[in-house]
């Protein structure tokens, strides 16, 4: 699904990741993140799609908003086991949305 956001400007944190072959957990995981992050002051919508190559794209109001969601304890239990159990690889990017545009309804 396409999230819906506001008027520019807002921030985009762009998580891109390659997986490893240890599910363990990983789709409840996933799972309780977005709606945790939902919960979360600031937040915006999010988008992610996997094959092979996965990306999360995250809307966010302010990046003191992202600050506080890095630093949230539950996110931060998940970000280790990311590292320990779940990813070979992964990038964050943060970025300033600018503009946006787009066609049909959403």
């Amino acid at each position: 699904m396409i999230a819906s956001t506001p008027r520019p400007p807002y921030y985009a944190v762009i998580f891109t990741s390659l997986r490893t072959d240890v599910d363990a957990g990983y789709g409840e995981m996933a799972e309780r993140m977005i709606a945790l992050a939902r919960e979360q002051a600031g937040f915006l919508g999010v988008e992610s799609a996997r094959d092979g190559l996965g990306i999360t794209v995250s809307y966010w109001s302010s990046l003191e908003a992202i600050r506080a969601w890095k630093a949230h304890a539950e996110h931060l239990v998940a970000q280790e086991r990311g590292r320990a159990e779940w990813y070979t690889a992964f990038k964050t990017r943060i970025a300033l949305v600018e503009r946006d545009y787009g066609f049909g309804e959403l």
